[in-house]
């Protein structure tokens, strides 16, 4: 007899992975493993020719945001994302760029001057680039390892017909190991093949295409791992993690906050913030975080989505106080910052703006 997955299923206990048909919601199963999950997304490379270095040379890591300016004014900047440079290419002056830029792209018809900056400097300036096309790779494969099966999963496996098969976009919905929400991850996807599982007599491991999956990245995997076995009980685990890293606990800290209920502290409450490790913005986010609620806590990843926190159901009521401890260190790091087109920006001012804005009276230390 094969496993069915039930209401009343207890995902602690068999599974923190769920399978779930998007547009209705109907959970196709449940699974206690994924293989696959973590790898490298597919990336857009740009060769910058005739590379013209602004300061230290670019190399590895580049940054979390690195905005391409075209030097006509006309045309708006574009956005890679965990930008990398493996380096220049010898004897032609030419800079490799890649990063994940699914959404944002150069302006049509543009391959013109651009200058190069990742939000606090700029990098450089090419006179001309290109786009190198990536080669075409298969899907990457998703296997779900102890999986059991719903209803309809389990229909469509009997039927076996490419048609039934073909499960269009679905949800891999992932929970931490006290079973509460934690993530997921989108994917449009068909049934490559399922077996007889070793987890269990009455479980399979179903073989999925991932196609339009984005996987985690590998530097991401400790980060992942440790908020699988669940949120962290005591302040500033993050502040020991480097820039890039910070980031990927801020977007797990941000996606397992918009998955729970929270409770909001009744008006004219007394917050801290220890500013000592604010060293870069998402430092900046997960120190405000922890400051209105407590270890591992969200209160927004951007000045848009902090405002939004400050109008009320992540933990806030206005009015309210701040103190925040070592100042100084935040206004140095963050007050030089470049806006997406280049312009001189004050990151440390504009967020004291908006929380002044939302009802909370900062007072610097």
């Amino acid at each position: 007899m094969i496993t069915t997955v039930r209401e009343d299923w207890d995902y602690r206990r068999h599974g923190r992975y769920r399978l779930t048909e998007t547009e209705r919601g109907d959970v196709w199963g449940v699974c206690a493993a994924v293989d696959g999950l973590f790898g490298e997304p597919r990336r857009g490379t740009y060769e910058l020719f005739a590379w013209v270095p602004e300061g230290a040379q670019v190399g590895g890591w580049v940054g979390s945001r690195v905005w391409m300016v075209p030097d006509d004014d006309a045309l708006e900047p574009w956005l890679l994302e965990d930008a990398e440079a493996p380096g220049q290419v010898l004897g032609t002056g030419s800079l490799v760029l890649t990063g994940l830029d699914d959404y944002e792209g150069p302006p049509e018809g543009h391959t013109g001057r651009v200058r190069v900056h990742d939000g606090h400097r700029w990098l450089g300036s090419c006179r001309e680039f290109t786009r190198v096309l990536p080669a075409e790779q298969a899907a990457p494969l998703l296997v779900l390892r102890g999986l059991a099966q719903g209803d309809q999963l389990r229909a469509a496996l009997m039927k076996g017909t490419r048609r039934a098969l073909d499960l269009e976009e679905a949800a891999l919905e992932i929970q931490d190991a006290q079973g509460e929400p934690l993530t997921d991850r989108l994917l449009w996807t068909r049934v490559r093949s399922w077996r007889p599982s070793s987890y269990g007599t009455d479980l399979i491991d179903l073989e999925l295409d991932g196609q339009f999956f984005t996987p985690v990245p590998e530097f991401a995997r400790p980060i992942w791992e440790r908020w699988l076995v669940g949120p962290p009980d005591t302040l500033g685990t993050w502040t020991g993690l480097d820039t890039r890293r910070r980031g990927a606990w801020l977007d797990l800290v941000r996606e397992r906050a918009c998955r729970r209920s929270h409770h909001d502290r009744p008006a004219g409450h007394a917050y801290e913030l220890d500013g000592r490790h604010i060293t870069d913005e998402p430092g900046l986010y997960l120190a405000l975080g922890e400051a209105v609620n407590g270890p591992g806590g969200y209160f927004g990843g951007c000045l848009a989505s902090l405002d939004d926190c400050l109008r009320g159901t992540f933990g806030y009521t206005a009015p309210a106080t701040l103190l925040w401890r070592n100042a100084g260190t935040a206004r140095t790091y963050l007050s030089r910052t470049l806006t997406p087109d280049g312009q001189p920006h004050d990151l440390f001012a504009d967020v004291l703006d908006v929380l002044a804005e939302g009802g909370m009276h900062v007072t610097l230390e």
